[in-house]
């Protein structure tokens, strides 16, 4: 037998498989190996678990940083940063009333980076709301909810929905004085119907109210059961329910043929050298007679033009934000701590008791009626954004920044209209009162109909109509009504912040609150 030919040691053979182990670990989980080719470049993304919801290509006009501004990733990293962060302190955190506090105690000055990491995890909170704020609005401005995306706008406004309520049964869990009576005043507001059942003297038989605030808290008051209820929310249903919407969304914007753009976006585009061609040298494609199809989904008439694989492409677009966001969050992290007040103290309110930042606009609508400005306002908004892309069948502008007609002009006297009247309409207020102020003996339904919530509701439905009737455009309407309830939004939200103090009466620094 030659020495060629002779089986070589079993421990050598060992030894020799060992070292080879790392890159046969790396070639088993990217079959493909280096993706080099179109038609690597898509295996990779069809075969990767986390990148198959991608299309294989995408339009260079959906990579312009102006575009998007990378929101829906900045939103999706921020959910992904706070998943880490939540399971981290889920390992030290105590969901029980006498010992939630303290655990919190722990995790911020005994549990090593235990500050830190909460801290990363009140932030990316915080800028996730942000960001799918800002993400649904440049939706808006875009026309991205236009046909075929209806049902995509629908879904975003659940992911809204969904991460307003992560945040808010987050903000129980730490069990101190300013959790406790933010979800006091959460409670009443879902209790706010009685505000009409008393007036109509029918709680008795129909009490919708006392039934929301039994479900939110699992009995009358905030205590074990609402901790309990709040924190399996907000780790296990609230999650899975953002998972399985972010899965559909991401799907449907493929299916939809990937991002909105212009209709010309080919003739606004620049070549750009450097970029990868549209066909590359392997493999090559070309176009064959079953390729001439008729339809009515969004990828019949459009070819691979001005296209680029999405890996690399979108991929460390991708990356680039996530990077980006977790600056963010760290930074945060670092110049400001999480709050933690006293324990939690049923006998001693908060004065001001204020709701988290994202509803103190409500807050400062409720304190004049609870129903109409915690349950009326919101859900005549919601449904009116819902409905906007069943009444807007318009195509002008679409993919363009506050494309249709009007355009920018009318968004920026949308802004004054917006601005101008929330500042007077809460300006009067702070100044004169309203009508319980004038009127003592007034009946309740009087003023849960009249109140500065409805009033501002009311001009900007007005200035809304308006312009539907002076360019003849639905577009033009949501453009003019969705850019007025930002504004309220923004001036409430503000002036719910920083200019109420104890009472809930209006100064202009905290330097002015009564001492006690």
């Amino acid at each position: 037998m030659s020495p060629s030919t002779e089986q070589r040691p079993p421990l050598a053979e060992f030894w020799d498989n060992l070292r080879a182990a790392p890159r046969r670990i790396l070639d088993t989980a990217f079959r493909g190996g280096s993706p080099s080719t179109d038609r690597t470049r898509s295996t990779f993304v069809f075969g990767n678990v986390f990148l198959h919801l991608h299309s294989a290509r995408v339009h260079r006009w959906t990579l312009r940083w102006t575009a998007t501004a990378g929101l829906g990733i900045a939103t999706t990293a921020a959910f992904l940063i706070t998943l880490v962060t939540g399971v981290l302190l889920m390992f030290y955190y105590k969901p029980y009333p006498d010992v939630a506090y303290q655990s919190i105690k722990d995790i911020h000055f005994v549990v090593p980076t235990g500050r830190f990491m909460r801290n990363i995890h009140r932030w990316a909170a915080n800028v996730m709301v942000v960001t799918v704020i800002l993400h649904m609005a440049r939706a808006f401005y875009t026309a991205a909810y236009r046909k075929p995306r209806e049902f995509n706008w629908v879904i975003g406004m659940g992911l809204l929905a969904v991460t307003l309520g992560l945040s808010f049964t987050g903000y129980l869990l730490p069990w101190d004085q300013l959790a406790y009576w933010a979800i006091t005043i959460g409670a009443n507001i879902a209790q706010s119907p009685r505000e009409v059942t008393d007036a109509l003297e029918i709680t008795e038989w129909f009490d919708p109210g006392g039934f929301q605030r039994a479900l939110l808290l699992g009995s009358e008051v905030v205590g074990e059961e609402a901790l309990i209820r709040f924190y399996l929310l907000h780790v296990m249903i609230l999650p899975l329910v953002l998972v399985g919407l972010m899965s559909i969304h991401f799907w449907r914007i493929r299916k939809d043929g990937g991002l909105a753009r212009p209709v010309d976006a080919d003739q606004r585009l620049e070549p750009e050298p450097g970029v990868y061609p549209v066909f590359t040298q392997a493999p090559e494609k070309t176009y064959q007679l079953a390729a001439v199809v008729e339809g009515r989904t969004p990828a019949v008439g459009r070819g691979p033009e001005n296209t680029v694989p999405s890996m690399p492409h979108l991929f460390y677009a991708e990356l680039g934000v996530l990077m980006l966001t977790t600056l963010i969050c760290v930074a945060l992290s670092i110049v400001s701590d999480a709050p933690l007040k006293e324990l939690a103290n049923p006998s001693v309110p908060e004065n001001p008791a204020k709701a988290p930042w994202y509803f103190l606009g409500l807050q400062e609508l409720v304190a004049f009626s609870a129903f109409m400005g915690g349950i009326g306002i919101p859900t005549i908004v919601l449904a009116g954004l819902g409905l906007i892309p069943y009444l807007d069948r318009e195509s002008e502008g679409t993919g363009l920044w506050f494309g249709g007609p009007g355009g920018w002009p009318l968004v920026k006297r949308a802004l004054v209209v917006g601005f101008g009247a929330s500042i007077l309409v809460e300006a009067f207020v702070i100044r004169y009162g309203w009508i319980r102020e004038w009127f003592p003996s007034v009946g309740q339904l009087v003023v849960t109909v009249l109140n500065p919530g409805t009033l501002l509701t009311l001009i900007y439905g007005a200035y809304s109509v308006w312009l539907v009737k002076r360019y003849r455009s639905t577009r033009a309407g949501a453009l003019g009504l969705f850019t007025c309830f930002l504004c309220g939004f923004l001036v409430l939200t503000v002036v719910g912040t920083y200019f109420r103090g104890p009472n809930w009466d209006f100064y202009w620094s905290p330097s002015q609150w009564p001492r006690h």
